[in-house]
């Protein structure tokens, strides 16, 4: 495990130990606040952010480290500088790089040239980090995650790619509700199918909401990043039907609901399911750094 650029290049084994060690820590950071001593993170934004920035920037001071701040103010990557400069320099005085980016193409540029690890903190294919976090909070919720079945609702998107891989590696059943023309990427449906597989799971896609029955936690994201131009009218008009409410809640018997956030209430959740006590949106906020800290430790040498 050089780098993580996506959860499909690790492991089953690789992702039980990100999560036995994220639960470790979570529980008690006393035996690893020296892990990064004398080390520095480097945090590159092309994208604004609430959750990845303060995460990864308090969770690494828990560590011992020193997080190097670097938004837009320093040139959109690739363009003032060249990505692969921008890898060899930071690699001369960083330990690790982690990269918030529109392309994953970025990423796959910064690990080439980079002599240190990269982690992938959001692109347009995957969100590796935010789906480690979603399976450390279901497994504080359900112990193990083998048999289970998470279900997600709405825009079939970077997310859902990463949840996909991180379910079928860990032998954990998963149904996609999503509206015709707005299903995940086909290649990857077919990957995480053959690897769920593999691991005894199953990988389901429907544009019926029936297909939730049985689920045990229902998960969704916003529909506003897939607009592309179009009104929220017509988003709205066409994803209406997925809105997660009490009544697909109920109906498909799920114990839990989860959303990465930002969350539009009313939108693609109602209040009443974001804000209930079996929304788990604020453990898996908080679990974005536990995971991100066992990520870093497993990498940064």
């Amino acid at each position: 495990m050089a780098n993580l650029l996506t959860l499909k290049d690790w492991s089953s084994t690789d992702i039980q130990q990100v999560l036995q060690l994220a639960a470790q820590m979570k529980a008690d950071y006393s035996a690893f606040d020296q892990t990064l001593k004398g080390k520095s993170i480097a945090t590159l934004f092309e994208k604004p952010s609430l959750r990845t920035r303060v995460s990864f920037d308090v969770g690494i001071n828990k560590l011992g480290g020193h997080s190097v701040y670097l938004d837009q103010q320093n040139g959109a990557l690739g363009k003032r500088e060249e990505v692969k400069d921008f890898a060899q320099n930071l690699s001369r005085w960083c330990d690790a790089i982690v990269a918030r980016v529109f392309d994953h193409n970025t990423l796959i540029e910064l690990a080439k040239h980079a002599t240190v690890p990269v982690v992938n903190s959001l692109c347009d294919l995957y969100h590796p980090c935010q789906a480690l976090a979603d399976m450390l909070t279901l497994q504080e919720q359900f112990g193990e995650l083998k048999g289970k079945t998470l279900a997600y609702v709405g825009d079939g998107n970077n997310v859902t790619h990463s949840l996909m891989f991180a379910s079928a590696k860990l032998g954990m059943n998963m149904v996609v509700v999503c509206p015709e023309g707005h299903f995940p990427d086909g290649k990857m449906v077919l990957e995480a199918k053959a690897i769920a597989e593999q691991q005894g799971a199953t990988l389901t896609l429907s544009s019926e909401l029936a297909a939730l029955e049985g689920a045990h936690a229902i998960y969704t994201d916003t529909w506003i990043s897939m607009g592309d131009g179009t009104s929220l009218d017509e988003i709205k008009a066409k994803f209406a039907p997925y809105q997660v409410n009490s009544a697909m809640m109920q109906n498909s018997g799920a114990q839990f609901f989860l959303h990465c956030q930002p969350a539009y209430r009313g939108v693609e959740v109602s209040a009443e399911v974001m804000d209930a006590s079996n929304s788990l949106a604020m453990e898996q906020a908080e679990n974005r750094m536990h995971a991100q800290n066992a990520v870093l430790k497993i990498l940064v040498k």
